[in-house]
């Protein structure tokens, strides 16, 4: 009996100051983390829940984009530019009532697509709709399952991902310092349950009235931390995926600002 072994795979975890609302001033920030962790040989480079706009659930609705938007353009011409997987928070315009939570998701041939969060934090569905499809992306072998906040609380959402045969579950969230202990022993769960590495992109900034903890990281899958941001420290978190086990180092991003 044989089995394919995916190739070693680099995913970028970026932890970025983000501004309210500020789209443009926001699409910069993704655009300079994207060239720099493609200078660092990241396959993937994902961001966090609603990154592009902040976690602005009462401005959903009108920041709310469409599949077709100019950011989505220039996030996926990065992705060509760079030859790397984008992956970024946005709302998405819904035609048939409350926008949705999504992850936008650029490839290097010039394609996007998009995940919709399936499982809503309790006051979230007042300004927003479910999604009701996985979201399982197949990057150089690798086969990487989305998730984005509140679906890693559920654990029918990863265990849908392993019966689909994910080698990854990336998570990209908002968490705050009180909610951080219990969000990491969930995603370390997940991890040892499935055995599949884990990995989660948090804000920095304080967002949408919540302040945020950072500590973006990644579980093997065993279900150790075995890398995590310094704190609220902009950073690239670089996890090299391979066997179920992270290599990882942090890249400290000083030279950018708010």
């Amino acid at each position: 009996m044989t089995a394919t072994t995916p190739a070693p795979i680099t995913i970028a975890l970026a932890q970025l100051p983000v501004s309210k609302a500020a789209v443009d001033d926001n699409l910069q920030t993704h655009l300079a983390y994207i060239e720099r962790a493609a200078a660092l040989k990241a396959n993937v480079v994902a961001f966090p829940e609603l990154s592009l706009t902040g976690y602005e659930l009462a401005l959903l609705s009108q920041l709310a984009m469409p599949r077709d938007d100019a950011t989505f353009a220039a996030l996926t011409a990065a992705a060509v530019a760079n030859n790397t997987v984008v992956i970024a928070g946005c709302p998405l315009h819904n035609p048939n009532g409350k926008p949705y939570i999504a992850a936008v998701i650029c490839f290097p041939n010039g394609e996007h697509t998009f995940y919709l969060k399936q499982h809503l934090h309790e006051g979230e569905d007042v300004y927003c709709a479910p999604g009701t499809e996985s979201g399982l992306i197949n990057v150089n072998g690798t086969r990487i399952a989305l998730a984005v906040c509140a679906d890693f609380t559920h654990s029918i959402h990863a265990a849908t991902a392993a019966k689909q045969q994910a080698d990854v579950y990336l998570a990209s969230a908002l968490i705050s310092p009180g909610g951080y202990a219990n969000d990491a022993e969930l995603l370390a769960t997940i991890a040892k349950r499935h055995q599949l590495p884990v990995l989660l992109a948090n804000h920095v900034s304080n967002t949408g009235g919540w302040q945020t903890c950072g500590n973006s990281g990644g579980w093997n899958a065993a279900g150790e931390l075995t890398v995590k941001a310094s704190g609220t420290q902009p950073s690239l978190v670089l996890c090299r995926i391979h066997y179920g086990g992270i290599s990882s180092s942090v890249e400290v991003m000083t030279n950018l600002h708010s």
